[in-house]
């Protein structure tokens, strides 16, 4: 690998490897934007349950993830596409400073309907979090050595998520905390934290850019958001409206109208938009999106029902289905670390994918299984299960289509593939929320009239006659599940067939999720597996920059195709540039 003696002026493409101290340096901004919204997941994910009975909303708790879900991967594409065009450092400071405010907003929610709005603002910011950070990392590091440094990201999202279920737990078992809920915060406690990475970021992420401007593909983002809100609502309502009512079909006409346009508008803008249709014909990014999409679904459908089982099913505390969750984040970090350490050492990279799928698959079937009564032991022995086969797909998928791109595409492969996995998530989240409040009724009712007939009910219905107008409501199959709190009150006997209902109507998610994850599994089956290149993103760049220039002909690739300027430009003004060769 060559080496100069001093670093090129700033006005310069960059050109030379990154040393390690400096991509550590990088790195550090970068784990922390990644805390900050791994964070937060695991924070409201655990918590959600004591949100929606305090704002009198437990059924319509879809509406606070899913408005998440809906911007945070409407705004995922479009921050793939701005940084690669103007740099990855101004995005992802707005994508911090966006987040940190939507949290704030989010402590002082009035209501579900509020809550959701200002989840909606946090995941305008989120959704370029976890993209960028992946997409930065790819500059900077040759794929062949990517896997170590993924590891830190690993172990950050691990221990953040680890830390998160504990604090929401935390929080939300306080009723009070200086003069406010004690749900409110887990929003609050994200501003520290998205402050010093505001800082962290400003200060040390400085890697050289070549701008290429381009037209920006602002009828495409319109035409997503067309397709994909519509899609989410009718998913989310149409257990109210009716599946064939008219609400629901105007939903159904607009969301196709959406993506009609859409692909019009991507093979209109050609290189210039939001997911450039040539991109498709690699085989490597085609197989990684479809892989990404269903192992997004069966994988938000997974986690985000955990929380409610131990809460509602085994009626554990906030803070303790926080630690019971453990395993699953062990299972994540471990086997990522592994498949991370031989990636490096072998190249190969497929089969991580392909067993982690699999894994997942029998993992989901393993929780379809589980009952009111499962002993927890096994329960938290098929989360280690299912969390190695998170941690076996989560970044080798990504990785497999970094390597198989340009490297002018970075940001549009990276944001893809995570556009791909968290609008599999929206949909998932909110067809197996929908389906879940669908069944939950029928199989509550069915399971409180099973039990009436046994001595064991009838005589703690004696013991307890103030609590048989509790249970009016769920043992008709037509109450309300606004608030499930009263399960707190009840008398365990008289408590127990509602938890047997709802873990039932539970199993039948589960089950669905494992079908839609053995898909998966096939699709990914088909994923290439191609060399991994020695050279980081930001030297491959400066390299076919140098080709044509130095062989008098016009740029390649993108380039050739790029409308107008391409002018060398430093993300950061200042003079401790980062990026000079070994």
């Amino acid at each position: 690998m060559s080496s100069t003696a001093a670093a090129p002026p700033a006005a310069s493409a960059p050109e030379g490897a990154f040393t390690h101290r400096q991509i550590m340096t990088i790195l550090s901004g970068l784990l922390l934007g990644m805390f900050l919204a791994a964070l937060d997941q695991t924070v409201v994910s655990t918590a959600i349950r004591t949100i929606a009975d305090d704002l009198q909303g437990y059924s319509l708790q879809a509406w606070a993830t899913t408005a998440f879900l809906i911007t945070s991967t409407i705004t995922t594409p479009l921050y793939g596409k701005l940084s690669d065009t103007y740099g990855r450092k101004p995005f992802y400071l707005f994508a911090i400073g966006v987040f940190i405010i939507g949290s704030v907003a989010c402590a002082f929610a009035w209501s579900m309907y509020s809550l959701a709005a200002f989840r909606a603002l946090q995941g305008i910011g989120a959704g370029g979090l976890m993209s960028l950070a992946f997409a930065i990392l790819g500059d900077i590091v040759p794929p062949r050595e990517r896997s170590r440094y993924q590891a830190f990201f690993m172990a950050v999202f691990g221990s953040s998520s680890v830390l998160g279920p504990v604090l929401g737990g935390l929080f939300a078992g306080q009723e009070q905390l200086l003069g406010m809920a004690g749900w409110r915060w887990i929003f609050f406690i994200n501003v520290p934290f998205g402050v010093a990475a505001f800082a962290v970021v400003m200060r040390y992420l400085h890697i050289p850019h070549v701008r290429r401007d381009h037209r920006i593909d602002w009828w495409g983002a319109a035409a997503l958001i067309l397709a994909l809100v519509p899609m989410l609502i009718v998913a989310e309502q149409g257990r109210e409206w009716g599946w064939g009512s008219t609400d629901a079909i105007t939903c159904y006409v607009l969301a196709v109208v959406g993506i009609a346009a859409f692909i019009v508008a991507e093979r209109v803008m050609g290189d210039a938009a939001l997911l450039p249709p040539r991109m498709f014909r690699e085989r490597t990014f085609s197989v990684g999106i479809v892989s990404s999409f269903i192992v997004g679904m069966g994988m938000f459908g997974g986690m985000l029902l955990l929380p409610q089982y131990l809460q509602v099913v085994k009626g554990s505390s906030p803070t303790v289905a926080g630690l019971q969750t453990l395993p699953l984040m062990l299972g994540i970090m471990s086997a990522a670390a592994v498949s991370g350490r031989i990636t490096s050492k072998t190249g190969r990279y497929k089969i991580f994918p392909v067993v982690g799928t699999a894994v997942l698959a029998v993992a989901l079937v393993l929780f379809s299984l589980v009952g009111a009564d499962t002993p927890l032991a096994v329960t938290m022995a098929i989360m280690l299960l299912f969390g190695m086969g998170l941690g076996l797909n989560m970044q080798s998928v990504i990785l497999a289509v970094q390597n198989a791109v340009s490297p002018r595409d970075m940001g549009v492969a990276t944001s893809s593939v995570t556009f791909f996995r968290q609008m599999g998530g929206t949909l998932g989240a909110a067809v197996f929320l929908s389906l879940l409040f669908s069944l939950m009724l029928g199989r509550i009712a069915t399971a409180f009239t099973e039990a009436q007939g046994t001595p064991e009910f009838q005589q703690a219905l004696a013991a307890n006659p103030d609590q048989a107008q509790t249970l009016a409501g769920v043992t008709s199959g037509g109450g309300s599940l606004n608030d499930t709190s009263f399960l707190n009150g009840l008398d365990a006997t008289l408590a127990h067939p509602f938890r047997v209902g709802f873990s039932s109507a539970m199993d039948s998610i589960f089950l669905l999720a494992a079908a839609i994850m053995v898909i998966g599994f096939v699709v990914t089956i088909f994923l290439p597996e191609k060399p991994l290149r020695n050279t980081a993103g930001v030297q491959a760049r400066a390299e076919e920059d140098a080709a044509p220039a130095a062989a008098g002909g016009p740029a390649a690739g993108v380039a050739a195709s790029a409308p107008t300027s391409t002018t060398p430009v430093v993300e950061d003004d200042d003079d401790e540039r980062v990026g000079a060769s070994r």
